[in-house]
């Protein structure tokens, strides 16, 4: 594994070279490369400021003070210019111990509360499964500003 975290720092950067990420994830070691690498693969990204919390998509989603996280996220999306935020929840988590049907909830819901702070970054939930493969189970659209002229 290590070997593939320095291979990411060497591919073509073609895809998108600047492009910087938010990633709230669960802080279970299993399930930080499999998500970066899906990422980096999905969609050019190296550069991707992990935030982590045990049970990240429960903490979200059913806590009503998150205000530490939001102000990790504001310095990821101020200051170092994170274009998307990624939310995962995953299997066999400890830090929320509930079934997938209900992490895929989690996960939409803290996609939307984010969505409420930031409606011009696109969100995107992740849901990994038993074989640590991501897959999107929330996507949401990009605004654009318009400008008047």
């Amino acid at each position: 594994m290590f070997f593939r975290i320095l291979e990411m720092h060497s591919v073509d950067k073609k895809k998108n070279p600047s492009a910087r990420a938010t990633c709230l994830n669960c802080m279970d070691g299993r399930v930080q490369l499999p998500v970066l690498n899906w990422i980096h693969e999905q969609y050019g990204i190296d550069c991707v400021d992990i935030i982590t919390e045990a049970g990240m998509d429960g903490v979200l989603a059913l806590q009503d003070n998150i205000d530490e996280i939001i102000r990790s996220i504001k310095i990821s999306i101020d200051i170092n210019k994170s274009e998307r935020i990624f939310i995962v929840g995953h299997y066999d988590c400890r830090g929320n111990s509930v079934d997938e049907k209900a992490h895929r909830e989690h996960i939409i819901k803290s996609a939307k509360r984010l969505r409420t702070h930031w409606p011009k970054i696109e969100v995107i939930g992740l849901w990994v499964d038993d074989q640590w493969r991501p897959d999107i189970c929330y996507k949401s659209l990009k605004l654009e500003l318009k400008t008047e002229g």
